[in-house]
């Protein structure tokens, strides 16, 4: 039983090795010493077929499709890209925004109140917001994937429960180092996901970067934290950070990373963003479901919703938001690499502060403000750098190396 674990944990945090090798540890154990896939029929067949093996011998897949077609797509009008770039950005933007609203006000507020001096109820199980958010991402896409023509579907289908898993682990280990950590640590953390992103994508992808990328996303990293600790470190008591929940925190910064890569990573199966997208959600349903049955929040929480239809509705526009959200993550992910996404959604929470000063009148910082003139030094080399770059390719004269 350990063994499994142990080799499941493996395969979690180290996949591209494991794969590699071919040792995945459900094509080892059994249906790959077997030769299932020659020798299996019956009406499991081709069920299993699908979860373990997909289709990957028909595809002639390569591990380099994603990139390869990423570089077609920088090499195409840079107009483009850049309006392709803007376009995901601002649909993050708009669609992280309006949930994080959204989700204050269903967390917050009291439903069935007919007079000012009821109290009403308030809802309280955010695991069930997950659930019904993952749902109904889950049905959007599944119509999308009937109705509209996909590429041929290739990734096996257990390499999406990755993905799932490790987004849960990374959220529950988010919520439970805040109660551990000061809230300067928490910042400091959140600000610098580019750099653990892009390191783990030389370990999930094998993927290498640029000495520039490296230095501008420390630079963003850097920017970002003076400006959000600048901005709104009074609004918040002072909590001592403890080993623990540095231990966490780090858990928390992992899985995050690995996530992105990893969903990156399965692109080179060359399947649809709308694919992508039912595929994680499959298995995040699975495993959300099975938490709230195994703690007895299910039911509570659909007698809640039968009870107050108000909150029905906002928890479907909730659901509408993320399922939007999660389009533009796997559509940017897919065009740009988990590097870029993570960098618009560290800039997330400066825009939403900078708009609330711009919007309210509230007085931006010196160390605010030269940290805001930081990130956009950091953007401007990074679209310089590129740009020199691709004309460097062009003359066949190679301007960087690799790291």
């Amino acid at each position: 039983y350990f063994l499994r674990v142990w080799s499941a944990l493996v395969l979690l945090l180290f996949p591209s090795t494991v794969a590699a090798e071919e040792s995945s540890l459900l094509e080892g154990c059994y249906f790959k010493r077997t030769n299932y896939l020659e020798t299996g029929s019956g009406i499991c067949y081709p069920v299993i077929r699908t979860c373990v093996f997909g289709s990957e011998a028909k595809t002639g897949l390569l591990d380099d499709v994603s990139v390869a077609s990423r570089n077609e797509g920088e090499s195409s009008s840079s107009v483009k890209q850049a309006i392709k770039l803007i376009f995901c950005a601002a649909g993050l933007q708009a669609s992280y925004l309006t949930w994080g609203v959204l989700q204050e006000r269903v967390m917050t507020r009291s439903y069935g109140a007919t007079t000012p001096e009821e109290e009403g109820e308030k809802f309280k199980d955010s695991q069930f917001l997950v659930f019904m958010n993952r749902i109904l991402a889950l049905t959007v896409s599944g119509l999308w994937c009937i109705m509209f023509k996909q590429p041929r579907h290739g990734a096996p289908m257990y390499k999406y429960s990755f993905a799932s898993l490790s987004n849960i682990l990374s959220s529950w280990c988010q919520y439970e180092a805040l109660k551990y950590i000061s809230f300067p640590t928490q910042v400091l953390a959140k600000a610098s996901k580019v750099i653990p992103v892009m390191l783990m994508g030389k370990i999930v992808s094998r993927k290498s970067y640029e000495y520039w990328e490296y230095f501008t996303a420390v630079l963003i990293s850097v920017g970002v934290s003076m400006f959000l600790l600048s901005s709104t470190t009074g609004k918040h008591p002072s909590t001592v950070t403890t080993f623990s929940g540095v231990v966490i925190l780090i858990g928390y910064i992992v899985f995050d990373s690995f996530t992105s890569n990893w969903q990156d990573n399965l692109f080179k199966y060359k399947m649809s963003s709308v694919q992508m997208m039912f595929g994680v959600n499959l298995f995040s349903c699975l495993f959300t479901v099975g938490s709230l049955l195994e703690q007895g929040a299910f039911f509570d929480s659909l007698a809640f919703m039968t009870r107050h239809s108000e909150f029905a509705f906002h928890a479907v526009l909730l659901s509408v938001c993320s399922a939007c959200g999660q389009l533009f993550i796997f559509y940017t992910i897919n065009q740009f690499g988990a590097a870029v996404f993570t960098i618009i959604m560290t800039l997330r929470q400066a825009i939403a502060i900078l708009l609330s000063c711009f919007l309210y009148g509230h007085a931006v910082t010196l160390v605010g403000g030269f940290g805001v003139a930081v990130v956009f030094l950091a953007l401007f080399l990074r679209v310089y750098a590129r740009s020199r770059m691709k004309s460097g390719r062009r003359s066949a004269q190679p301007l960087a190396q690799k790291v």
